[in-house]
């Protein structure tokens, strides 16, 4: 009896001192909890923005920067009939998986894959792939700037540019650094690096390097002349109507006809004639 008496003694002092050591552990190394968070968290409605990113900062006593609205852009006009198929992948339906193994479907090696894992990161519903093109397509709506399919993209054709007024856009929807046959072999809608956008942008929102146009989305006006330029359509215009095409000269012969004055071969014939 006396044995199991202290036993029970020995388990309960032993009990105490190990009680008294986790305490005293657990108060050195205690890490204070700021009782802004839950208020934070009330201020949080599951999406970002300027509005909610302002409200916490006034709350927290900070300033906000300002910075402009952005929208998730995919830099990729080759379509389903502007870049056709060579082969036909059969395995996980992943574009980082498929990136990893070798160049794509078609001939284009920068392209999208469009097998949708921007689609899948995306907790918005701000993206989807048209069935028809294969192509993502961003609902600017519904767009938060958020930056993860730009992440999630493996060939890096998505990428966070300016957010015009009334969803307008002008854009260059391309990233192969091929140079120009190569492209036009590959897909049609592909930018050949000719330099004309480059030659008539007034802003100089227009630069080529690698082959490759880029239009900076925050030196760009909006003048659509860039547009018209393009021989293979690889700027995209969004929002707007393009600029009405300039009516082409007329050729010099037909302009001194025209203001009464004889072409040199007519004036031939008709000395034939005479004689």
């Amino acid at each position: 009896m006396e044995v199991l008496l202290y036993t029970v003694l020995t388990l309960c002092v032993l009990g105490i001192l190990a009680a008294l050591i986790l305490y005293f552990v657990a108060q050195k190394f205690k890490v204070e909890e700021d009782p802004r968070i839950d208020e934070v968290e009330k201020m949080l409605p599951g999406a970002g923005g300027a509005e909610v990113m302002k409200t916490v900062a006034a709350y927290l006593g900070k300033a906000a920067p300002e910075k402009e609205p952005q929208v998730a852009t995919v830099r990729c006009g080759g379509s389903c009939e502007k870049r056709p198929r060579i082969n036909a992948y059969d395995g996980v339906t992943s574009c980082a998986v498929a990136a990893s193994l070798y160049g794509g479907e078609t001939g284009c090696t920068y392209g999208c894959l469009g097998y949708g894992d921007c689609v899948t990161v995306c907790n918005f519903d701000a993206i989807a792939i048209n069935p028809e093109t294969r192509l993502p397509e961003v609902d600017f709506d519904k767009c938060t700037a958020c930056g993860a399919c730009v992440k999630a993209c493996p060939k890096s054709i998505i990428e966070l540019r300016k957010k015009w007024p009334k969803q307008r856009a002008v854009y260059v929807a391309c990233v192969s650094k091929d140079k120009g046959a190569v492209v036009m072999k590959a897909c049609k809608a592909g930018c050949i690096g000719c330099g004309k956008c480059e030659k008539v942008c007034p802003f100089g929102a227009i630069t080529i390097q690698n082959n490759l146009a880029f239009i900076d989305s925050w030196k760009c006006k909006l003048c659509r002349k860039c547009v018209n330029e393009c021989p293979t359509g690889a700027i995209r215009l969004v929002g707007m109507e393009p600029l009405p095409k300039e009516p082409k000269a007329a050729p010099a012969s037909k302009q001194t006809s025209a203001a009464g004055e004889k072409p040199a071969s007519e004036e031939k014939k008709t000395e034939k004639t005479e004689s």
